[in-house]
């Protein structure tokens, strides 16, 4: 078999989520959107379901159908994209909760679904979603006599946990909330970790979830096992792949791999970046094609028959810190090619 395999570790993710429930005194939700980041966001959220989140996040009502069907009655599924043109039989049919970000979308939901429930995104300087202070201040009354669930806002730079940004969305949130008898939520994965100021009632972790920062003792939740096709040997001066960027200085072994960045290994990180054999880094030989990554395995000593991108010795980070991103955009670009296999949960 050609395809690669990702291993996802449920019982990882459950662990991931009860620790950052543990450092929160109120009720601990899970942002699944995104399939789980790249994971499977039916399957996770059962997981985390069975392990007793209760509240789960989604950023558009097709997730929030589909997450519904897998989880059944009973958890609150909120939407962050709040209520869009065309949603609201899929709201009122599925249950979920829409996240309202403008007068716009309160009007929208309270026209079509009178006396549905619906949370408000207020935006306390991140300029992206919610309503601004005054947009707020205009349509409060309004909102607190309806079902309102969770008034919520979002964090720009928490994973810098000195920025003076925090604590100005900390108190531009609290102006806009304090002595509304409604739950609040401001805490991402990085807000949990800025302390009990930011938690709330409700805290929403999402990477730290996965195994990625800024959650530094997050148990790693997926590893990248990709089959070998062929090896051959190279003599010194001999070039591989595209472009010739890669020329042999002594006698190499290449193994080439079945994968590629069709499969989300992005061609950014390739000089950077090790397959490894057990507790051996094999570099990356010239470009990452489509389908196929060259591999020097000649310290090795063997021709393997799988080697591995991700796992214990190379996590989500170290492969976006060799490409220059973050670790959602290597969790999120992990192909649809590969067999998923899960365990645990």
């Amino acid at each position: 078999m050609s395809t690669a395999t990702l291993t996802i570790d449920l019982d990882a993710v459950v662990a991931n989520w009860r620790a950052l429930a543990a450092l929160c005194a109120g009720e601990t939700a899970a942002v699944v959107k995104a399939n789980a980041y790249g994971l499977g966001a039916e399957r996770v959220a059962r997981s985390l379901a069975r392990a007793g989140a209760r509240q789960f996040f989604v950023a558009i009502a097709e997730e929030g159908a589909t997450l519904r069907q897998a989880l059944g009655p009973g958890p609150q599924i909120y939407l962050l994209s709040g209520h869009m043109p065309g949603d609201a039989d899929m709201i009122g049919d599925m249950d979920l909760i829409p996240m309202i970000n403008s007068v716009h979308q309160m009007i929208r939901h309270v026209e079509a679904l009178p006396g549905k429930p619906f949370g408000v995104q207020l935006d306390s300087g991140m300029n992206r979603l919610g309503m601004e202070p005054a947009e707020w201040a205009a349509l409060r009354d309004v909102a607190l006599a309806q079902d309102l669930r969770l008034m919520m806002s979002h964090l720009a730079c928490a994973d810098d946990p000195d920025h003076a940004m925090n604590t100005r969305q900390l108190a531009q949130f609290r102006a806009m909330t304090d002595g509304l008898e409604v739950p609040r939520s401001l805490a991402n994965t990085a807000g949990i970790l800025l302390g009990a100021d930011y938690h709330f009632d409700l805290a929403r972790p999402g990477i730290g979830l996965y195994g990625g920062r800024p959650f530094a003792t997050a148990r790693p939740v997926v590893t990248l096992d990709i089959p070998v096709i062929q090896c051959r040997d190279l003599t010194a001066g001999e070039t591989v792949g595209y472009g010739n960027d890669f020329t042999a200085a002594r006698e190499t072994r290449i193994a080439t791999v079945a994968a590629g960045y069709a499969d989300g290994i992005l061609r950014a990180m390739g000089p950077r970046t090790s397959l490894w054999a057990e507790d051996i880094p094999c570099p990356i030989a010239g470009r990452i094609s489509m389908d196929l990554i060259c591999v020097d395995v000649t310290d090795l000593g063997h021709d393997p028959k799988t080697l591995q991108l991700l796992g214990a010795s190379q996590l989500i980070d170290h492969l976006a810190d060799n490409a220059a991103t973050i670790g959602y955009e290597i969790l999120t670009s992990l192909g649809a090619r590969y067999l998923r296999r899960y365990i645990g949960g």
